[in-house]
């Protein structure tokens, strides 16, 4: 089973993403580069955080365009997993390959901080393992993670089971104290139709070890693996 991590002029999760995978999951993992249309056999793709161009024009607006985006297309028309992480939720929204879009944070500021995520659909690739009704942990750093969809489209994203994360209270209810970004209803994370297609904001890669503060991310990556292994 293998992960290929996708880097673009400008990532900077890469390195925590390699982590969390090979030296915390066991898992393998290959980088594969923005400007070549070759996935070299992974059986998941990784688009990770960071700025890809200097966040120029939009967030993901200019990667949405790198010749390895087409391979990323074909490989999710397969029915086979991506997970787009911060930056990388940025890139898939602007390819076409998620409904929505990130806009700028509400309050106009970058937010760094721990949230809490509840999970909204445990019927996807990346949380058959989280635990139901486990509140989840995980840090945020970004300043356009505020996501909006059309009323229309996310009515279609409801019916579908399309809204994967939220963000909540430790306590698990989405208030509007526990929304750092104004995201639409709280939204912190949504799926493809298929499934396959997963696009976060919060950082799973930086909360798999209890030095980090919190492990809550091994569930999604658990989830991952298991899955890929039963392909």
């Amino acid at each position: 089973m293998k992960f290929g991590i996708m880097l673009f002029p400008g990532s900077n999760c890469d390195r925590d993403c390699f982590h969390a995978l090979e030296e915390v999951m066991g898992a393998r993992a290959i980088p594969l580069w923005h400007g070549e249309a070759d996935l070299k056999g992974a059986d998941c793709v990784v688009l990770p955080g960071g700025f890809s161009y200097g966040d120029y024009l939009r967030a993901g607006a200019m990667a949405a365009l790198a010749p390895g985006m087409e391979a990323v297309r074909e490989h999710a028309a397969g029915g086979r997993p991506v997970i787009g992480i911060c930056n990388g939720f940025q890139i898939l929204c602007e390819a076409g390959l998620l409904p929505g879009a990130l806009r700028r944070n509400a309050g106009g500021r970058f937010r760094c901080e721990d949230v809490h995520l509840r999970v909204e659909n445990y019927d996807t690739p990346f949380t058959r393992l989280v635990p139901r009704d486990k509140v989840l942990r995980l840090p945020i750093a970004h300043g356009e993670g505020n996501y909006y969809a059309d009323p229309a489209v996310l009515n279609e994203m409801k019916a579908r089971g399309q809204i994967v994360f939220r963000y909540v209270t430790a306590g698990g209810e989405p208030a509007p104290e526990a929304n750092p970004n104004g995201s639409l209803e709280n939204i912190a994370g949504v799926c493809s139709p298929a499934g396959n297609v997963l696009g976060m904001m919060p950082h799973p890669e930086r909360s798999v070890e209890a030095l980090l503060g919190s492990e809550d991310g091994l569930f999604i990556f658990r989830s991952l693996l298991e899955g890929v292994d039963d392909r």
